[in-house]
């Protein structure tokens, strides 16, 4: 079984039809606002390391989590403290997973020369000369993998672990099979 990492999860939810960007700044020690630069707050936490990001409109988006949990924490953390500085929150946000980024390593050098020719044009990007991994966009799960002749990988555009997972395993058979991977 190939071992799979997660790098980053992002997600999003809303905490509220509208929040004050202005005075959460100055309740959150370390809170980044310039309107004039960016229109969000963006808040970095220590642990879990992550970055949420507030809106106006009451959205938040946290990006940075290793897991759906780390995600969970920091928007309870932010949440809990917005809320102890007197603004009006939802009480249980519904948190979303808009993408997850994953790492793996197929633990062998591949050829992506003869990868782009096996797989087709209608599914894989390799100019090498611009960057050196090829791209490979996968239907279901719909994703996206990056493969470098290193064997390494990165697998974006996912939602759910287990389509990291099916998505993983489904690049490596398809290449065991075609005898491009040992």
């Amino acid at each position: 079984m190939v071992r799979i990492r997660l790098e980053n999860v992002v997600a999003s939810t809303s905490l509220g039809d509208q929040l004050d960007l202005h005075s959460i700044a100055l309740g959150l020690d370390g809170a980044e606002y310039e309107p004039e630069q960016f229109p969000g707050l963006i808040y970095r936490l220590k642990e879990p390391k992550t970055a949420v990001l507030l809106f106006r409109s009451g959205k938040v988006v946290c990006t940075g989590a290793k897991s759906l949990r780390e995600v969970e924490l920091s928007i309870a953390a932010v949440s809990g403290q917005i809320k102890k500085g007197g603004q009006k929150i939802h009480p249980h946000p519904k948190i979303e997973v808009q993408n997850i980024v994953a790492s793996s390593d197929l633990e062998a050098e591949i050829n992506l020369n003869a990868i782009a020719v096996t797989l087709g044009l209608d599914r894989v990007e390799y100019e090498p000369e611009q960057f050196p991994g090829l791209v490979c966009r996968i239907d279901e799960p719909k994703v996206v993998i990056l493969l470098f002749g290193s064997g390494k990988l990165v697998c974006t555009g996912a939602r759910k672990p287990s389509d990291v997972e099916v998505a993983v395993t489904n690049i490596t058979k398809e290449l065991r099979g075609a005898s491009l991977l040992r």
